[in-house]
């Protein structure tokens, strides 16, 4: 059994895409899905599974929504041991020591190419008080104005790195983080 955390992309945001936490839950329930739970509002579901392939579980996840809710969303996968990675390795954390409340971090569908990586530097050259740094399938960014006035939005990630992303506060992953290796603490037993 693989313990996971889905990512959903704008859900319960801005009052778009709404979906109640407890009916995700039965979704991911209805889904054969096990020890289910939702981190936060903002469609961070854990889940256990025996399917190993997680594009087949993001490709299902998001027919399933669409067929309940009627709107596609973007589902992005982990693991612990990822997630646990992406704390580890965040040099706004361990090099930088920035502000902890001004750091996110897009969790990438696929690994950008070095000529997107490239594009994306140079559009925003212009704004000298964000930064990012690539890792493994995310980037972390310091947003000191929050993301919802970010250049460096989820939007304009997407665009210039023509894959698909969704952004989480660093607080919110720590958070989700920690539920999920109790989930799989849970799945253990």
């Amino acid at each position: 059994m693989h313990t996971y955390i889905s990512f959903l992309r704008g859900i319960n945001v801005a009052g778009q895409k709404i979906i109640k936490m407890s009916d995700l839950t039965e979704l991911y329930l209805s889904l054969g899905f096990k020890n289910v739970q939702t981190v936060l509002q903002s469609g961070n579901v854990i889940f256990q599974s025996t399917q190993d392939n997680v594009l087949l579980l993001s490709e299902k996840i998001e027919r399933a929504i669409k067929k309940k809710y009627g709107f596609t969303t973007t589902t992005i996968i982990r693991t612990v041991p990822e997630l646990k990675d992406t704390i580890d390795a965040n040099p706004f954390v361990t090099e930088h020591h920035e502000d902890v409340t001004k750091l996110h971090v897009a969790f990438l569908s696929a690994e950008p190419s070095a000529s997107a990586l490239t594009e994306l530097a140079l559009a925003k050259k212009d704004e000298k008080d964000e930064h990012f740094f690539i890792g493994k399938k995310v980037l972390y960014l310091f947003l000191p104005t929050g993301s919802g006035k970010a250049i460096l939005s989820n939007a304009f990630l997407e665009k210039k790195l023509k894959i698909k992303s969704t952004l989480r506060k660093w607080n919110s992953v720590l958070k989700i983080t920690e539920a999920a290796e109790a989930v799989a603490l849970k799945g253990l037993k």
